[in-house]
């Protein structure tokens, strides 16, 4: 049994998705690109490319990861992609955070 498949039996649904999304989150150039795509609502790679001083294919691999985590989604339109938020998963992703910031801490909670 590879590490996914045990993983999927040890973890809920919610879970792989949280994690997913943070991972996807924990580089400042990838919440830098998301704000300024968040600002625009759609912009192509060029545009964003300009906005952080880093190689063309450092954007590019940031991009692919935020793709692949599905917080954002890019369409073709020749000789362009254009990128936008992907707005289904990041409702879920404020919605699996907050619930998540929101647990309460036993001894945190006794102590306070």
């Amino acid at each position: 049994m590879n590490n996914s498949q045990s993983d999927k039996k040890l973890y809920t649904d919610k879970d792989v998705r949280l994690a997913r999304f943070a991972k996807a989150l924990g580089h400042p150039a990838r919440i830098a690109i998301l704000r300024h795509i968040a600002s625009l609502e759609t912009c192509c790679f060029n545009e964003i490319s300009k906005e952080l001083p880093l190689a063309i294919s450092t954007v590019s691999q940031h991009l692919t990861k935020l793709k692949k985590a599905g917080l954002i989604q890019g369409s073709i339109e020749p000789p362009r992609v254009r990128y936008c938020i992907n707005y289904e998963n990041w409702k879920l992703l404020r919605k699996h955070f907050k619930a998540f910031t929101k647990m309460e801490i036993a001894k945190y909670e006794k102590n306070n």
